[in-house]
């Protein structure tokens, strides 16, 4: 074991507190995040909902000897308050400043790393058995929400942890809730649970059930008894998502994150109408022509707007709570009986199902069609969400067409054109304004992998993709001000590569600037250097992305700016080429 660490002030007052006044520092903290979070942003009515159980668990456990893991990570700001980080916390989700999940480099109390799902029984089981191992005694406590119980992950590693001979403890934090309100049969039962024997039991679980999770006392005397339990344990708490703000009580999935003072419920105007909108508005007219396309999302409804089809054709849509590796092959298994399935992932979590998709979608060849909403950076979330791999892992593999769309009507376009592709689509967007310009217009099918000139020039060529287009665009006009004329192509595709324009483009141009939002290890721009390599290409491509490395957390228009990949970023990397 490590040097007995020090415990931060904030912690060791907690921990100085009188029973009794408990309920009223809850109330205290409660408070803290209400406020800091209108002011500052980040995730709101998970952590209300966890006040109580957060700080029943830092007065009873020895933290951070005692290893405690949060999942989804969201729901552990005030974890964060109480383990130094107080002073800071008005930074969070802000560059520079702290993350909004528990990250291993900035604190040891944040033991695991917990920015996605069903993560933290395996880690905890992991944790448990390297210090039985090394002889070490102390407690391992995951803190599971029951939206991410559902991750096929969590149920592999309770399979495994029932029967394991160790002491963990794993907390299921039931507030019946992800992000939207949970689906499917294991949420009814968790509903329904309070009694032994039950399935956890079955299993070889000691079982424990406190229906009020905001009775601080209450908590105190269970957690007091589970440490001295031997043996794997469920400590099944009951608690209401928003509690204390009677909005976010009201409107759980509304206020499941802030991005602006919410105070006064006026948001703040959006630049264009979001591409999550019109991939749930044009997903509705297409599947209102046709009654064999049907709609999937993995608990994200209302993030991916898949939630209008959702609330007009119930019957043509499924959310499957948070599974992504099941929503894939549940996919694929509508497409085999002849359903056209728009399976709508966020691109960080389309990681999680790569095995399905290269075996039991490409390798059979079939027509499932991926929306991979929140591709490229999305800013405050952070490392754990930026989707900037999705192309890297998905077009080495075969069968696959991937588009990525420049504006909004090109997504409505690019999704009329999946229907009939009859192979594996993918269609990659980012996070929030697909522009200003009209987008409901009449469906026409697109030329798969034609791309498109949008502006002429004759010194260098900018190949750019998806939303950053309109940045190439802007690094045109800077650089014709410096007499540097350069042509900008919409490139739409991914695979296939629009061959005939590129060749064009290496005969007449002896610069070519791939631009992407996505990294640059195996990316767009990587594939267009590859096929140039093989023309004997003699000019040079240069590729704008990310690089090799993990994007920190701060603004979208922050991120592309540090990585060069706005205007300013495009124009003075052509700038730097010093054209003849």
């Amino acid at each position: 074991m490590k040097n007995r660490p020090t415990i931060p002030l904030e912690l060791q007052q907690l921990r100085e507190t009188h029973r009794t006044e408990l309920e009223a520092l809850c109330a205290h903290y409660r408070q803290f995040i209400i406020d800091e979070v209108l002011q500052h942003g980040g995730h709101f009515s998970a952590n209300l909902g966890t006040i109580e159980l957060t700080v029943a668990l830092h007065y009873v456990l020895n933290t951070p000897e005692d290893q405690l893991v949060w999942d989804v990570g969201h729901q552990a700001y005030l974890h964060k308050v109480l383990t130094g980080r107080k002073a800071d916390f008005g930074t969070i989700r802000k560059k520079d400043g702290l993350s909004g999940f528990p990250r291993q480099s900035e604190s040891e109390f944040d033991v695991f790393g917990t920015g996605h799902s069903s993560t933290s029984i395996s880690a905890v089981l992991g944790l448990a058995e390297a210090d039985k191992l090394r002889s070490i005694q102390r407690q391992h406590i995951a803190v599971i929400g029951d939206g991410s119980l559902t991750g096929g992950m969590a149920w592999e590693a309770l399979n495994n942890a029932a029967h394991s001979h160790t002491n963990i403890l794993i907390v299921i934090n039931d507030n019946q809730m992800g992000i939207d309100p949970n689906a499917g049969a294991l949420n009814q039962y968790l509903n329904d649970l309070k009694d032994v024997p039950n399935f956890f039991t079955d299993m070889g679980f000691t079982y424990y059930h406190t229906s009020d999770g905001h009775d601080i006392d209450v908590l105190v005397s269970q957690l007091k008894n589970l440490t001295t339990v031997s043996g794997p344990k469920i400590w099944h708490v009951k608690t209401v998502k928003g509690k204390g703000y009677k909005q976010a009580e009201n409107e759980q999935t509304k206020w499941h994150s802030v991005k602006y003072v919410k105070i006064d419920d006026v948001e703040t105007p959006s630049p264009g109408d979001k591409f999550q909108d019109v991939f749930g508005h044009t997903l509705l007219e297409l599947a209102r022509s046709n009654k064999n396309i049907v709609g999937i999302t993995p608990a994200m409804p209302s993030g991916c707007s898949m939630k209008i089809l959702m609330d007009a054709l119930p019957e043509q849509c499924f959310d499957v709570g948070i599974a992504e590796q099941h929503a894939i092959t549940f996919s694929a298994g509508l497409a085999t009986n002849g359903m056209i399935p728009f399976c709508n992932i966020y691109s960080t979590f389309f990681q999680r199902g790569l095995d399905q998709f290269i075996h039991d979608v490409c390798l059979q060849n079939l027509p499932v069609i991926f929306c991979l909403d929140r591709a490229g950076v999305v800013g405050e979330d952070g490392a754990t969400h930026h989707g900037v791999f999705d192309i890297s892992l998905a077009q080495a593999i075969p069968n696959c067409i991937i588009m990525a769309p420049a504006n909004n009507a090109e997504l409505r376009q690019m999704m009329y054109t999946a229907v009939d592709c009859k192979q594996p689509v993918i269609i990659r967007y980012p996070k929030g304004s697909g522009g200003n310009q009209p987008w409901n217009v009449p469906f026409k099918a697109l030329n798969i992998g034609e791309s498109v000139v949008t502006k002429t020039g004759k010194d260098c060529c900018i190949i750019a993709l998806g939303t950053l287009l309109d940045e190439a665009m802007q690094a045109a006009e800077i650089l014709l001000e410096n007499d540097v004329s350069v042509q900008v192509i919409n490139a739409r595709f991914v695979k296939p590569l629009d061959t005939k324009s590129i060749d064009n483009i290496l005969d007449n141009f002896d610069c070519v600037v791939t631009v992407e939002d996505g990294a640059k290890t195996g990316g767009f721009g990587s594939a267009i250097v590859s096929y140039a390599h093989e023309k004997g290409y003699n000019g040079k491509v240069h590729v704008l992305g990310y690089p090799d490395e993990f994007i920190d957390h701060a603004s979208r228009e922050e991120l592309l700016h540090m990585y060069g990949l706005d205007a300013d970023g495009i124009a003075s990397k052509i700038t730097s080429l010093n054209l003849p």
